[in-house]
């Protein structure tokens, strides 16, 4: 479906308002040190997720994830500088709440700031792709955490920490019976 045919609830891909508002924020801060002139602004992969628009910002200071509204029904708006933790596939991640006059209301993660060690706008944007990417992965999410020492169901190892405490003989440590759980002799 392209954004001409899009029922008028939802919004347009904000990829040339983000390009226009960044774009003009960089002519003026150009020169300043934090600022990579080997980059330029480019809104990278913007596409539909849940009922917003996701995608990474790219520009000379900053690499960013950036979530707007597509279905101004499904999003939560927040005052400036608040958070709200969102859940991809490859975990949960906050994002800050911010507002622009030509790009309206947004929320951002930053991924990379300043954005001084990027060597071109090539690798910027690859960056940008690849983190986009990662983020939808599955295979990115966290590990789950280990059981506690406590918890039987964690296997015979789970109390090692304990047993590698408690009081010892030499023959016992030497025998490897605190690794097996076995009672001392």
């Amino acid at each position: 479906m392209t954004d001409a045919a899009l029922p008028d609830t939802l919004l347009p891909d904000p990829s040339p308002r983000l390009n226009a508002a960044y774009r003009t924020i960089a002519a003026r801060m150009a020169g300043l040190n934090f600022v990579n002139p080997a980059i330029e602004v480019e809104a990278v992969g913007f596409a539909p997720w849940e009922s917003h628009w996701l995608g990474v910002m790219v520009t000379p200071w900053f690499i960013n994830l950036m979530l707007l509204p597509r279905d101004p029904a499904g999003w939560t708006s927040l005052p400036q500088g608040k958070t709200l933790r969102y859940s991809f596939p490859a975990g949960d991640y906050d994002f800050i709440s911010s507002r622009d006059e030509t790009v309206g209301e947004y929320q951002m993660c930053s991924l990379i700031s300043p954005a001084l060690e990027i060597p071109d706008h090539a690798a910027a944007r690859e960056v940008a792709e690849l983190a986009r990417a990662a983020l939808l992965d599955p295979a990115n999410a966290p590990v789950p955490p280990v059981p506690d020492s406590a918890d039987e169901t964690a296997g015979p190892l789970a109390n090692l920490h304990e047993r590698a405490e408690a009081p010892m003989s030499k023959r016992d440590f030497l025998r490897g019976r605190f690794l097996r759980g076995e009672p001392a002799e």
